[in-house]
């Protein structure tokens, strides 16, 4: 009889434990969709692009004088590009990683560590600050140390605990060059629209009437790219923000992962997101 309960204990035991295994894993499927969604930041490398190629697109507008100017502007551009998107290739490396952890599955990051970069600088006018520097090696240590290990002895909550500071600090490193990208765009607009808006309404002689037509048109077609980029800066922000929320509730909640509420919540920063990347893949 006394072999029965312990056998029934046993039983019991082994029982709870598989069961807590299931619930964790269900509990982080939530975290696992919504590190994936995260990871897809890299939909934001297209505005940084485009940041570095504004001169490409102004020169055909630009007078001699503003052509010195615009060249220079042009170069600082891509001094910065690479710290730029290396702020943004941790933070997509962080949230793959962070989805390993929540997964069954382990691959290989560790291509990834090597395509980070040397590091970024703090630069002035561009938003980046000795803080954002800070936070971006406190990241590739954390990371490095991670992937290098095999994710050995590393759960989603201590990987939260560990990287929360960095990763507030590194979207509002994002959130703030995306301002810098729509202000930059904003300016690009007003340059080339501006050219049509001095030069159509002095060119009424016959023989031009060919060739304002076409000008019209082409306006028209700028119009039409700049006012979908306008909405594109919008969606970014609106995305880093979700991934803010996301990062903050997991963080709040780090003793209870398993809860309803934080389920249901990155359940819905989730479905935001993939909204956001297909908007903005589509605009």
């Amino acid at each position: 009889m006394k072999s029965c309960r312990s056998l029934a204990a046993l039983f019991l035991l082994a029982a709870t434990v598989l069961t807590g295994c299931a619930s964790s894993n269900v509990s982080l499927y939530e975290v696992r969709e919504f590190a994936d969604a995260s990871a897809k930041l890299g939909a934001y490398g297209e505005l940084s692009k485009r940041y570095r190629d504004t001169y490409l697109r102004e020169q055909p507008y630009l007078s001699p004088a503003a052509d010195r100017l615009a060249r220079e502007n042009d170069a600082k551009r891509r001094a910065v590009y690479d710290d730029f998107v290396s702020a943004q290739k941790v933070l997509v490396l962080y949230m793959q990683t962070l989805s390993v952890l929540a997964g069954d599955a382990r691959y290989d990051l560790t291509p990834q560590l090597d395509d980070m970069g040397n590091g970024i600088k703090a630069l002035a006018g561009s938003g980046l600050e000795q803080k954002h520097v800070l936070a971006y090696t406190g990241m590739t240590r954390l990371l490095t140390r991670v992937i290098a290990s095999g994710f050995q002895n590393r759960s989603v909550e201590t990987m939260v605990r560990d990287g929360d500071a960095h990763v507030r600090v590194l979207l509002d490193a994002m959130m703030t060059l995306t301002r810098l990208y729509s202000k930059t765009h904003d300016n690009e607009k007003k340059t080339v629209l501006g050219i049509f808006d001095v030069e159509i309404p002095f060119s009424g002689k016959a023989q031009d009437r060919m060739l304002v037509t076409m000008a019209k048109v082409h306006y028209m077609d700028k119009q039409h790219e700049y006012k979908a980029l306008d909405r594109r800066y919008d969606i970014a922000l609106q995305g880093l923000t979700k991934v803010a929320l996301g990062h903050q509730k997991m963080r709040e909640n780090l003793n209870n992962l398993p809860s309803e509420e934080l389920r249901h919540k990155l359940a819905d920063y989730t479905r935001d997101l993939y909204l956001i990347h297909k908007n903005l893949l589509s605009d």
